[in-house]
């Protein structure tokens, strides 16, 4: 079975593809050299609102960043199972995250099987903006929702949820247990382009 890929080779990946130096990157995205670098190197994690914003000032699509050999499967009959050889991982402080079917690019959703590991909102930090929309289901244990403009919710085990991603969210375990869940981000965009989040929470820039 082929290794596993890394956040850090996808991302050295598609600089190789373009012909793109890690300047070249920071210039397009505002993101530090310095923690271009660590990523490169597997030495920092990113969360899924920075990775929006490496691919938008990319002007790639979230799927094509983590594919690590970059081909274009866009045929209607395309199919993918997932295995640890096509499954990213990133352990950033609030989430686990495992980037699904990563060997399909220009997908319509990004599909995600994270363990929530903050345990309070006060722990979470600020919650979290990006565009598009996302459906979450709790796989096991059992979270709190919080967002910009609704009550805490908590949702246990088979649960779901729907929300507008722009508007502020987190998740938190609650449960004594650990707390999987199963996410499903999409976006207006088919190919998921041009998306940016950064932590101020600005718009994307068309």
């Amino acid at each position: 079975m082929s290794e596993q890929p890394r956040l850090g080779q996808c991302l050295r990946a598609v600089r190789q593809r373009y012909g793109w130096t890690l300047q070249n990157v920071v210039d397009r995205t505002n993101v530090a050299l310095s923690t271009l670098s660590k990523v490169e190197n597997d030495q920092m994690s990113l969360t899924y609102d920075k990775l929006l914003q490496i691919c938008d000032g990319l002007g790639i699509s979230v799927t094509e960043l983590l594919s690590p050999d970059g081909a274009s499967r866009v045929a209607l009959t395309r199919r993918s199972v997932s295995r640890p050889d096509n499954t990213v991982r990133q352990i950033t402080p609030n989430y686990d995250y495992n980037y699904l079917a990563a060997d399909l690019v220009g997908k319509r959703m990004v599909p995600i099987v994270a363990t929530v590991k903050a345990r309070s909102v006060q722990e979470f930090g600020p919650l979290i903006h990006h565009p598009g929309e996302e459906f979450v289901i709790v796989l096991k244990g059992e979270i709190e929702v919080h967002t910009d403009h609704y009550a805490p919710r908590r949702l246990t085990t088979g649960e779901s949820v729907y929300i507008d991603s722009t508007m502020g969210h987190g998740f938190v375990a609650v449960s004594e247990d650990e707390a999987v869940i199963a996410c499903i981000c999409s976006a207006p965009d088919p190919d998921l382009r041009r998306m940016m989040v950064d932590a101020m929470g600005e718009a994307s820039a068309e």
